[in-house]
């Protein structure tokens, strides 16, 4: 492999933007950004676009025509990773969807069997039925002193573990001992008030499940889980694909979270990386048509985006900068991790996947270095 010198491109390096930089790498590490050519370098000239970390995506529930659901095993994940990887996203964290505690078990189970995962993220079964948007309101159940302790032990085993509860479904003391054991608590699927979100964070809750989608409303005497999250400090993911949440939405969101707060996620189905046009979840049809996933009643079930279209989407309705946006993607999801690595940057001297982005943003793909 050697010393390799990519030119032709800007190089983004998960937090700024660097015009036409030169950017080098040296048997699978990063060399840093330049502005020329490093003496000895094998040049690598590439097409018109930008290079960028690998993309980070910390809401995957499926892909390569698979659902972490329906096999919880190492194998889907495997599969998942694949088909994500051809889109652009080289780290993620596969996300199971309201299940049984036997499916939750086997889930957690596979990913410990994977040691170079980078976590797991578990959405529900701890929600509020009122706001289940797609999952099954049979399986939603409150959290049990057993489901307490697996959470916990599974952090300690896990690279990294997201777990997405209701705020009124849990308690403080819940969510403190959560994030004691190292879990990324993350509210969603809530039809909580705002002192109730607002005492969820307090206890250590630090994120929000897609900002917007299956929560309690911004109301001007209301703020609900909306308004706790965009008064408050903590990190957010968001669907940007102009159907979950409207333009005008995601640019408040922009303006009201600090530079890197705000995530982007794909919100992944089974469909991602490939031409699939229908597909099973606990037992009931989702159909994709029209960049929509629904279920027979339209109730939104996912998202048929891909991390690179996201970014795309927030440049085009002027939500973010083409820098702001990419940060979105790498960077920011990165810093939301416990144990984040070298995902989501480029440093010198730290290992790196590098993807190349075509000049509309909506395409990404790995390079072979």
């Amino acid at each position: 492999m050697g010393l390799i010198a990519l030119t032709g491109c800007d190089v983004h390096d998960g937090t700024r933007l660097h015009p036409a930089a030169v950017l080098v790498v040296q048997d699978g590490v990063c060399g840093g950004i330049a502005a020329q050519v490093p003496q000895g370098a094998q040049v690598r000239a590439m097409p018109p676009g930008i290079l960028a970390p690998g993309l980070v995506d910390l809401q995957v529930n499926g892909g390569g025509g698979v659902m972490f659901n329906d096999a919880p095993t190492a194998d889907t994940l495997r599969t998942m990773i694949a088909a994500h990887r051809s889109l652009g996203t080289s780290a993620m964290l596969p996300t199971l969807i309201t299940d049984t505690p036997d499916v939750t078990r086997a889930a957690i189970a596979a990913g410990v069997a994977l040691p170079d995962l980078l976590g797991l993220h578990l959405e529900g079964p701890h929600l509020s039925v009122a706001r289940k948007g797609a999952h099954a309101a049979g399986l939603i159940r409150p959290m049990t002193q057993g489901d307490l302790n697996d959470l916990c032990d599974a952090a300690g085993k896990l690279r990294n573990l997201m777990v997405t509860v209701a705020a009124e479904t849990v308690t403080p003391d819940q969510i403190a001992r959560l994030t004691a054991a190292g879990v990324i608590v993350s509210l969603g699927h809530s039809d909580a008030d705002f002192d109730t979100c607002a005492a969820a964070f307090a206890a250590g809750a630090r994120c929000t499940t897609h900002l917007f989608n299956a929560m309690s409303g911004l109301g001007h005497r209301t703020p609900g889980l909306v308004g706790a999250t965009l008064d408050g400090d903590g990190a957010a993911g968001i669907i940007a694909d102009g159907i979950h949440v409207h333009p005008a939405a995601v640019r408040a969101a922009v303006r009201a979270k600090a530079r890197g707060a705000l995530f982007l996620v794909s919100d992944a189905m089974a469909v991602a990386g490939t031409d699939q046009t229908a597909f099973a979840l606990n037992g009931r049809q989702i159909t994709r048509a029209k960049g929509q996933l629904t279920l027979a009643d339209g109730t939104l079930a996912g998202a048929d985006l891909s991390l690179p279209q996201a970014i795309a989407f927030m440049v085009a309705q002027g939500a973010v900068t083409c820098e702001r946006a990419i940060a979105m993607a790498t960077s920011a999801p990165a810093s939301v991790l416990r144990v984040a690595g070298t995902e989501g940057r480029l440093a010198a001297g730290q290992a790196c996947d590098v993807v190349h982005f075509s000049p509309d943003l909506r395409t990404a793909r790995i390079l072979d270095l």
